[in-house]
């Protein structure tokens, strides 16, 4: 069986069409066949580009771009296709395929040549190289289809094209992800929460995610039944990779809580691999038999890959689960996070996150501390958690909220900074940010369009990727980054209001 939490991205591929026709003749087709599978081996060799890309043969009639964007459709391992008109290749040829295409879309608008051969150029090398108006007219019909696409334009031996190409595929994967996500909540969400509450039904129309609740005494089932030799197993991997505190090792006085940390991870792994899940969530109010509120064990299942929401809050689980595959390979990582408190010193203002246990080590490079200590809530037995300052450098924080009539996504380019002083009395894993454009500005924007108290934070992937994955998502997007104004944003969201009206139907 196929593990649902795999975040590799070498499971997946994206098909590269070129569209052309016959009235070039066949001289013309094989010279546009031959160099446009150049152009996908150069993608291919890009260190930028992490999807193998597929060059499939050229498309010169409508029956065949309709066949293959079936063929793409049904092929799960397909997380989207390249598009690039060689020569002109008449729009409504396109029409059925791009009607019934249900994968992501990127229109790659680019040349096989870089330099115009100035001394040698004839009308032979101008009807073989007419992507400048052949992409032109492949652009119209998708927009007059409403068609959402990436369009990335340039030669792909500029860096910048590779790039891009790379930063939609990783959207492309991390809504692949979505599309098939199986999200189990352990209880119900925190009670009298506005912002984690949400329509699961709506949820699994727009994203295809499918959200349903087990009893959290089904986990602890699961739990109390890990076998003795593999919580020694794991109690073991623990002291060999982290710097467990010592009342926690093995002869410590309070060794017992580290066993069953270990005891919740294996259930909780057990379960959800059952279950067929790569997503889920807990709540301190709603512990059952569990002993301890699951806090270590949140935080490594995240680690390898899973999405996660504190107090039943599965949209965040969704967010999580995106954030890992799309942030696949890249330095950095993803967690839920979630603002706690700010530093308001003029000038200075930063905000630091964290949660009650639940941060993931991946925003970190460094060796946890595992600790335990009370937690003040949920009235169980003190839990175990990983200790640690997450790294300093470039993130994005992002919510996703329900508004009744749509989903909204709000994201705010940060800067990941280190603390200013230790925080010695504060045992949990813990991040400080300072939010671009500023503070002020980012907190009255965040506010203002009524965004979660419950993100995800990514120091792996840059808005690019969130601004792609949002267009193939058809979801909305608002940006809070360096060029925001309260004035521009307030005018955005009433925009979008309109919009959102319209499109759905008066």
């Amino acid at each position: 069986m196929t593990n649902a939490n795999n975040t590799s991205l070498e499971q997946y591929e994206v098909w590269f069409l070129t569209g052309s026709q016959h009235l070039y003749g066949e001289d013309v087709l094989k010279q546009v066949a031959a160099q446009s599978r150049e152009i996908a081996a150069a993608l291919n060799g890009s260190s930028d580009v992490p999807v193998r890309i597929v060059w499939k043969p050229v498309l010169t009639d409508s029956d065949a771009i309709r066949r293959t964007a079936l063929e793409a459709n049904s092929d799960d391992a397909v997380i989207g296709v390249t598009a690039w008109m060689h020569t002109f290749s008449p729009a409504k040829m396109w029409i059925q395929g791009l009607d019934l295409l249900r994968k992501p879309l990127l229109h790659l608008h680019t040349q096989a040549n870089v330099e115009l051969p100035w001394a040698d150029i004839d009308f032979d090398f101008m009807n073989l190289n007419q992507a400048a108006h052949g992409d032109r007219e492949f652009g119209y019909i998708q927009s007059r289809l409403g068609v959402p696409r990436k369009t990335v334009v340039g030669h792909v031996s500029n860096p910048e094209v590779s790039r891009q190409v790379g930063s939609w595929q990783r959207a492309s994967a991390g809504w692949a992800a979505v599309r098939t996500l199986k999200l189990t909540r352990f209880g119900d969400n925190m009670r009298n929460v506005a912002v984690t509450e949400g329509d699961k039904t709506e949820a699994e129309l727009r994203f295809g995610v499918s959200v349903n609740t087990w009893s959290v005494n089904e986990l602890a089932d699961a739990v109390h039944g890990a076998p003795e030799a593999d919580v020694d197993a794991l109690v073991d991997e623990y002291q060999r990779l982290y710097a467990v505190v010592p009342e926690l090792r093995t002869g410590g006085a309070r060794h017992e809580s580290l066993r069953y940390s270990a005891r919740i991870e294996l259930g909780l792994r057990s379960f959800l691999e059952a279950n067929g899940s790569a997503a889920f969530t807990t709540s301190f109010e709603d512990l059952g038999d569990l002993r301890q509120l699951p806090g270590m064990a949140v935080q490594r299942l995240m680690a390898d890959g899973y999405g996660f929401g504190a107090e039943g809050d599965w949209k965040t689980a969704i967010l999580v689960r995106a954030a890992k595959v799309m942030g696949a390979g890249l330095p950095g990582g993803a967690s839920l996070m979630e603002d706690y408190t700010y530093h308001l010193v003029p000038g200075q203002e930063k905000i630091l996150g964290a949660h009650m246990l639940e941060v993931c080590p991946s925003l970190t490079v460094t060796t946890p501390r595992v600790e335990i200590h009370p937690l003040g809530i949920g009235a169980k037995e003190d839990p175990v958690r990983m200790v640690f300052d997450t790294d300093a450098g470039h993130g994005v924080v992002v919510a996703l909220s329900d508004m009744r009539d749509r989903f909204r996504l709000v994201a705010n380019a940060v800067d990941v900074v280190d603390l200013d002083e230790p925080l010695p009395n504060l045992p949990v894993a813990r991040a400080l940010w300072s939010p671009k454009p500023d503070f002020t500005t980012s907190a009255a924007a965040w506010l203002t369009a009524g965004a979660a108290h419950h993100t995800v934070l990514t120091t792996a992937v840059g808005m690019d990727v969130f601004e792609d994955f949002a267009e193939i998502a058809r979801t909305e997007l608002l940006t809070i980054d360096e060029g925001t104004t309260i004035r521009s944003f307030k005018k955005e969201l009433a925009w979008n209001a309109a919009y959102y009206k319209l499109a759905s139907g008066l």
